[in-house]
């Protein structure tokens, strides 16, 4: 059977489940579109949140930033996990005792304001809709390998099953939908990287694969491998610190406290039946979680290794040194149909020159063998694992079932992130400020009408994407980190902070994390020069875009606090409210909501 009509079995199947899983699990209440109820158990919450979690970026495109970064991309392993933990020790169980159904609904309330609450909608729409773009991106390039359609094409089939299962089912039909993709893609992901590891090392646990030797018996462990291989062409050592330790700290940071603040992450918390479940939900998350995000690191090493050995067949510089692109595998010209991965003979040998020709001292060593630059003029980093399966030449149903999960990935986070902005425009534009008489029917028909146009923009931005996806994603992440965040911890913690300080704390920290992501990448800039500053020796002390959040959070927490210090204080029984939030059950009046 070929790899098309396997793939076109495999991924419908999955498609009919979620569809099916839709029809059963329809929404008919505004509860159980924006909350499920609050009947999910701790567990199936866990999962479900864990779907919602790994997105695209993180089955597609992170084991393609830890392939090329090496060391420095393990800011994104510490940095998401890491944010679950603050997540589950700082806000779950607080935010679901407070009992609401959106992120803006609860700061709206605490700050006692119409207007915190649409400032914090516009931060949740700016953040979702950012990180929904990685999500679509995600989705074209799975479709345009796999089913073998343009790019846009895949995105569009993307956005009708989103449409459907989500629009239809809301929040109740996600949840039901993320479980069963939770299932397929940590089993896409799981398996492959088994067989690989399996084939390089001989060990069949990733994780330990990592640090093993390799197995043609040479002793060399296969970190070391690799290392050689891709200094021997000019590139940094896989596993040495390339960036600056101030910007990699900052982005760990901004990376934690983003998935920390991240509007359609938080909201899951508020579908189970108690507080306890809250945190309960958050435990079982990170061991769903962390069972991909410690195979990540093998998955991307060993993706990077079979890449080079694959382009690399000989001794650098010798005759044979390089692979005769008339002889490229098949995966090769696969992967060149899609645009993703791009070869120019530059000096007329008809064999492939891939090397770092950044680095002036190989770049003249090279000039020595004939060579007249890198000929690998693209290699998008969010094909790695979509085709790493097709390098190691594994069996075609793996290949399927990869597609399948990159697809499951990217269409759980969309669906969670689209039901974020339905909520927030239904709920806390159209009902909270618009029209608070508006019937449940009809505040139920606004929403998915909401659904229905973010799905819209989602779609066209991800045909449009201004990077690749995690990229986009840690964007996202940056916006989250310095507008909602500190408003949830500061509405949780300190009782002294009043409107506005919130206000200001929201405008500040978003405003400077968009103007510097703007920018320093490029986008106030003539159209074609979009890179021009966007170099380390540009940033701000050396502090990236995807790093910036955490400053944005600082300015955030500084503004609102000054703020508040010069303005009325927050009314007597505001100051009540937050204290009651934190009181544990059955201590003084604590309600568990």
């Amino acid at each position: 059977m070929t790899l098309q009509t396997m793939t076109f079995i495999v991924v419908g199947a999955t498609f009919a489940l979620y569809i099916g899983i839709a029809i059963w699990s329809r929404a008919a209440t505004t509860g159980e579109f924006y909350v499920a109820g609050k009947g999910i158990h701790p567990v199936a919450n866990g999962m479900a949140t864990a779907a919602d979690w790994m997105s695209a970026a993180s089955f597609i495109s992170m084991a393609g930033l830890i392939a090329f970064l090496g060391y420095d991309a393990s800011v994104y392993l510490m940095g998401w996990t890491g944010g679950y933990v603050l997540l589950a020790l700082l806000l779950a169980p607080y935010l679901r005792k407070f009992g609401k159904f959106t992120v803006p609904e609860f700061i709206g309330e605490r700050f006692y304001s119409k207007s915190a609450r649409l400032v914090a909608v516009i931060c949740l729409i700016v953040a979702s809709v950012t990180y929904v773009i990685g999500q679509m991106k995600g989705v074209g390039v799975a479709f345009g390998r796999f089913l073998e359609v343009p790019f846009e094409v895949g995105v569009l089939v993307g956005m009708a099953i989103v449409f459907f299962y989500a629009v239809l089912g809301g929040m109740k039909g996600i949840t039901y939908t993320q479980i069963a993709q939770y299932c397929v893609l940590i089993f896409a992901y799981t398996i492959p990287a088994i067989f690989i590891a399996l084939n390089l090392t001989g060990n069949p646990i990733p994780q330990l694969g990592l640090g093993s030797e390799m197995a043609d018996g040479s002793g060399v462990h296969l970190l070391d491998r690799l290392d050689q291989v891709i200094m021997d062409l000019g590139f940094p050592a896989y596993t040495a610190q390339k960036g600056s330790t101030l910007n990699i700290s900052l982005l760990t940071l901004s990376l934690m406290i983003g998935t920390a603040g991240l509007p359609h992450v938080i909201v899951r918390f508020f579908t189970v039946p108690k507080v306890s479940d809250a945190r309960s939900s958050a435990g079982w998350a990170l061991v769903f979680i962390a069972i991909l995000y410690t195979t990540a690191p093998a998955v991307g090493a060993m993706a990077r290794l079979n890449l080079m050995q694959t382009i690399q067949t000989g001794e650098i510089g010798s005759p044979a040194g390089n692979l005769v692109y008339a002889d490229r595998p098949e995966w090769f010209k696969n992967w060149e149909t899609t645009g993703l991965l791009q070869f120019e003979d530059k000096n007329g040998d008809g064999r492939i020159q891939y090397y770092n020709d950044g680095n002036a001292d190989f770049a003249a060593k090279a000039e020595s063998y004939g060579w007249k630059g890198n000929e690998m003029t693209k290699v998008d980093r969010d094909i790695m694992v979509l085709a790493n399966p097709e390098i190691a030449n594994l069996p075609n149903w793996v290949i399927a079932l990869v597609a399948a999960g990159g697809l499951a990935a990217a269409l759980s986070t969309a669906a969670g992130l689209l039901l974020a902005i339905a909520s927030a425009i239904s709920h806390d534009v159209v009902k909270g400020m618009v029209a608070p008489n508006i019937s449940e029917k009809g505040e139920l028909l606004a929403s998915r009408i909401a659904m229905a146009g973010a799905i819209l923009v989602a779609g066209y931005l991800g045909m449009n994407p201004p990077g690749f996806a995690a990229q986009v994603v840690a964007l996202a992440f940056g916006l989250a980190a310095g507008s909602i965040f500190p408003a949830l911890m500061m509405g949780i913690f300190n009782k002294n902070i009043n409107r506005e300080g919130a206000i200001a704390g929201m405008l500040a920290g978003l405003l400077s994390t968009l103007v510097y992501i703007f920018w320093f990448k490029g986008w106030f800039f003539v159209p074609g020069t979009e890179m021009a500053a966007n170099t380390p020796d540009n940033w701000f002390m050396g502090i990236s875009p995807e790093s910036f959040g955490a400053v944005g959070a600082l300015l955030n927490f500084v503004t609102a606090t000054l703020v508040s210090k010069v303005t009325a204080a927050p009314p007597e029984h505001i100051q009540h409210l937050v204290e009651d939030i934190r009181v544990p059950k059955g201590a003084a009046a604590a309600v568990d909501h």
